[in-house]
Formats: structure tokens, sequence, C-alpha cells
């Protein structure tokens, strides 16, 4: 029975974090489709010395889904502390 709640665990963490991956490049492909449409609608004004705007910074938002995700598989007992720790510090290291 241990295995087969290690194995369930591990589905949903590889599940959530696929998700948050998923979500997040959704999220930046549309950050950049509106950039586009923004810089075809409007006339260029600044001058090609100038670097160009930067993307919108969603990773911060992105890795708080993930942690939340964990913390709720912590709480569920899915994950030990270890676990919880480790797969922590991959998603605040990234």
């Amino acid at each position: 029975m241990p295995g087969l709640l290690r194995g369930v665990a591990r589905t949903a963490v590889v599940a959530g974090t696929a998700t948050a991956v998923s979500n997040r490049v959704s999220r930046r492909q549309q950050g950049r489709w509106a950039q586009q449409d923004n810089q075809e609608a409007a006339p260029q004004t600044r001058s090609s010395a100038e670097p160009p705007p930067a993307p919108p910074a969603d990773d911060m938002s992105s890795k708080i889904d993930q942690l939340k995700q964990l913390g709720e598989l912590k709480t569920q007992g899915v994950l030990t502390e270890a676990e919880f720790e480790d797969q922590k510090r991959r998603i605040l290291g990234s």
C-alpha cells in the first residue's frame, strides 16, 4: 500500500507541475500576442537605440501557484516534509 500511495503522490506532483508550466506558457504567449497587437496598432515612436520593453513578469505568480499546490499536497499527507522541501527548492531555484 505505501508503494501505491507514493506512486499516486508522485503522479499528483508531476500533474500539478505540468499544469502550472502549461498555464505559464499560455500566459506568456497571450502576453506576446497582446504586445504584438499593441505594436502593430501604435506607430513606432522609440528610437532604434532603445531596447525593446521587457515581457510581463508573471514568473512569480506561477511560482506562487506551484507552491500553493505543493502546500495542499503536504496538508493532505501526500508529500512528506522532505519531499515538500525538495520540490519547494526546485520551484524557487528555477
